[in-house]
């Protein structure tokens, strides 16, 4: 008799992204779990997509990513980060920014490697490194404000440990890394010769003046780093799955042999458009962290006379809501309750966690990326809990 199939990821099961959706569309729950805007993309990037099509531009770009898209990367990264790039030689355009994290991980962690990730983090990290034959060192993060460590990284690493991620502006907390913590990443990823996968893709969505502490700053950070990004979280266009990894020369070298394997290149006339919002409407970029403090303001205001505790979201889309005065289930529970009872989905932090004890069990995700009625709709069934 044949054994039975021997899974890779045994531990795996649907996310919890999916099990909520699919949760509040059974129950007709306002859906602020996953991570998606409710918004459209921009009219001018679906003129240039339809135009792209419409001229016949629909075989492969180069596997690397289009010529012009590349240049309006790095002209991107001159304006916002004062670094000049060989854009042809560092930048290189994925199947999303999950392609561009898989890939960089495959690229550098080796059978029996170490790295380190903070928890609460993006469920797409572990699969990874445990693909690549490597282990997840994790170092939880606590509320309120889910501030590193770094006496315990510098704990956590050993001759094993082989890189560190990052994520900021972080999903799912909201929170952002400062210069300070950079500099003692810096030191440490120098002087323990290791390598960090920057998780960058809100970098265009900080709030209250807060600026993004980008790897790119830090040059000799940078020389061990890839920055992954993401065109879907910049312009509303998630389900376009684009997005890029900027790395050192020698790194992207090692990266595209990979990345050539995975999916050789990405839709051409996404990129062309891309490519034209870039070069024709730079503003968008300019105009997206107000335009994201606004939607957080509204929720935020709309619910700062309920029972939940709202903790500081500096960035990205998302807030993050202490209910502990409302409810004694645990967040996967109190999720589960609130989408079937109440009609708004949120989703649980403690998916994102190795371990969670305490009052890291009585916190849930909204995300605020929806039009300013769905927000408020929202908040009024909430103030009422």
């Amino acid at each position: 008799m044949q054994s039975p199939f021997q899974s890779k990821l045994p531990n795996l099961g649907t996310s919890i992204f999916t099990e909520m959706s699919l949760l509040a569309n059974k129950h007709k729950a306002i859906n602020l779990s996953q991570g998606f805007p409710e918004f459209d993309t921009p009219d001018f990037l679906k003129s240039k997509i339809n135009q792209a099509i419409i001229e016949g531009k629909n075989q492969y770009s180069p596997s690397s990513g289009m010529p012009d898209l590349l240049d309006q990367i790095g002209e991107l990264i001159q304006r916002q980060y004062q670094l000049t790039l060989d854009s042809l030689n560092s930048i290189t355009v994925t199947s999303g920014a999950t392609e561009a994290l898989w890939v960089a991980i495959q690229t550098i962690v080796r059978q029996g490697d170490e790295v380190i990730v903070f928890d609460p983090a993006y469920d797409s990290y572990e699969p990874a490194v445990e693909l690549a034959g490597g282990v997840c060192r994790h170092i939880a993060l606590n509320a309120p404000d889910y501030a590193i460590d770094w006496a315990l990284v510098k704990r956590a690493i050993n001759n094993n440990t082989r890189a560190i991620i990052i994520n900021s502006p972080h999903n799912p907390t909201g929170t952002l890394l400062s210069k300070n913590d950079m500099e003692q990443l810096q030191q440490l990823t120098i002087e323990n010769e290791l390598y960090v996968i920057s998780d960058e893709v809100y970098e265009f969505i900080t709030f209250d003046g807060l600026r993004h502490e980008s790897a790119l700053r830090y040059s000799e950070l940078f020389k061990r780093s890839f920055v992954i990004s993401s065109f879907g979280k910049t312009f509303h266009c998630t389900g376009w799955k684009l997005g890029y990894c900027i790395a050192p020369t020698e790194l992207t070298t090692e990266f595209r042999k990979i990345h050539q394997y995975v999916t050789f290149s990405t839709f051409t006339p996404a990129q062309i458009a891309i490519a034209a919002m870039l070069k024709e409407h730079p503003e968008h970029i300019t105009e997206l962290a107000g335009f994201y403090q606004n939607k957080r303001d509204i929720l935020v205001n709309a619910l700062k006379d309920s029972r939940f505790k709202i903790l500081p979201s500096k960035g990205t889309y998302f807030v993050l809501l202490d209910y502990s005065e409302i409810s004694t289930l645990n967040d996967i529970e109190f999720c589960h309750w609130l989408t079937k009872e109440i009609g708004v989905a949120a989703i649980p932090l403690s998916p994102f966690y190795q371990n969670i004890q305490g009052e890291q069990n009585h916190v849930v995700r909204l995300c605020f990326a929806k039009k300013e009625q769905t927000l408020l709709k929202a908040a009024a069934i909430l103030r009422q809990l």
